[in-house]
């Protein structure tokens, strides 16, 4: 992988008239708006050069091309499967959508509402991308080993993606003509387009000294979550073994997507809680998310009904 290569500003801000401020952008759902609050303070408050670029949502319930298709079957992983507005990552491919709003112009970083800053990401947004159009970071497991990439945070240099253009790619899901999981993956793009960074910048539910972006990607335990009823469809694609991909489809065709799916369980590693309910104490001292807000994300089940009380007792963070 690439070693971090600081060149402050980028060359797509240093062509004059098309000077272009920087911008990450997080793209996010209703179930995923506290998690992408807290995101955004911890971007700011980890930053010595936070004047430096710009920080501004996405959001799903805004896109009417995304709303109207509610219900409708859409290829994903080679299979058809409906269209949920409400599912908790209905966002996703809206990470396809920052060129456009940039003018296809500048630099942009694009990530997860579940993706904290441990340090200053202001390193990978200045960094040199070797003329690369998108810089990430592999998956991890069967799906890396395969060649898909991890687009829940990409580096991207907006004037070589003119081609991106949601909308009508999302539509092409719904004619079956792109699959999800292709889309998802960057299996569609040229990948001598695509450079890699190492994975402290998508660092997936591992937190040491090396950590910059940490990413609590794997749902079921998502330290926010713990013991409320998962609302999640996990991907069923068939395969005869093991046999729990028997038992989800059976249970999903007799009691729909969440009917007995299970809780959300405690995450393995303390820190990555203490962490992110770290951040979340700041964000209430300041008056980003006020008692009554954190109520009302208890009471829709978007964040553990002893948020509170964890607050409480979690020591403040480092500065």
């Amino acid at each position: 992988m690439n070693d971090a290569r600081q060149k402050p500003p980028p060359e797509s801000e240093k062509n004059g008239a098309d000077t272009v401020k920087p911008c990450v952008f997080i793209h996010t759902n209703e179930k995923q708006m506290l998690g992408a609050l807290v995101s955004r303070y911890s971007l700011r408050r980890n930053s010595a050069h936070a004047d430096r670029f710009d920080i501004r949502f996405i959001e799903a319930g805004a896109q009417a091309f995304m709303l109207e298709r509610e219900g409708q079957l859409y290829l994903r992983d080679g299979e058809k499967r409906p269209w949920l507005n409400d599912d908790l990552q209905s966002f996703t491919p809206l990470r396809f959508m920052p060129p456009e709003l940039m003018g296809y112009r500048g630099r942009a970083l694009v990530i997860d509402p579940d993706i904290f800053a441990v340090r200053d990401v202001w390193e990978l947004l200045s960094r040199d991308m070797d003329g690369k159009a998108i810089m990430c970071r592999p998956k991890s497991g069967s799906k890396g080993k395969r060649g898909a990439l991890a687009s829940s945070v990409m580096l991207l240099d907006c004037a070589r993606l003119t081609h991106w253009k949601v909308a009508e790619q999302f539509a092409e899901m719904f004619d079956f003509s792109r699959d999800y999981m292709d889309w998802i993956s960057l299996k569609l793009e040229d990948r001598s387009t695509i450079g890699l960074f190492g994975p402290e910048w998508n660092d997936f539910d591992h937190l040491d000294e090396n950590t910059r972006l940490l990413h609590n990607t794997k749902r079921k335990t998502q330290p926010w979550k713990t013991g409320l009823p998962v609302d999640y469809r996990p991907a069923d694609t068939f395969r005869l073994f093991p046999p729990r991909h028997w038992i989800r489809r059976a249970r999903r065709a007799l009691f729909g997507d969440y009917r007995f799916a299970g809780r959300y369980k405690e995450h393995p590693d303390p820190r990555q809680e203490q962490f992110f309910f770290g951040l979340l104490r700041e964000c209430m001292d300041q008056g980003i998310v006020d008692e009554s807000r954190l109520r009302q994300e208890m009471s829709n089940n978007h964040i553990r009904h002893d948020a509170l009380e964890i607050i409480a007792r979690t020591p403040p963070l480092a500065a």
